[in-house]
């Protein structure tokens, strides 16, 4: 599968992507590119059979605090007693939109 890389090959895909190079970066890109798959190929070789798929290689978890009830919440007075303007229970704030 390596071996499929070529240096035209990455002019086509850098044509298609509209990128510009020479020939110089042409060939050095198809080398690596080479290396890499070469390199990715070579995990091919390992024995996974009692290996678990994972999605990540860290344990993630909810570092959220639970939801629960709570009943030592501020009553809507208080939460209007500081606010600038107030109207029928709610905050007044400055009108954005324009007619």
């Amino acid at each position: 599968m390596a071996d499929d890389i070529s240096k035209e090959r990455v002019m086509h895909v850098a044509d298609l992507a509209r990128l510009h190079i020479t020939d110089e970066e042409a060939e050095k890109l198809a080398e690596e590119l080479r290396s890499i798959i070469k390199h990715a190929e070579q995990l091919k070789e390992l024995d996974t059979t009692n290996v678990e798929p994972t999605t990540h290689v860290i344990q993630l978890e909810n570092v959220m605090r639970k939801d629960e009830p709570r009943t030592d919440w501020i009553t809507q007075e208080e939460a209007l007693k500081n606010a600038p303007d107030h109207k029928d229970g709610q905050f007044r704030v400055p009108s954005i939109l324009s007619e």
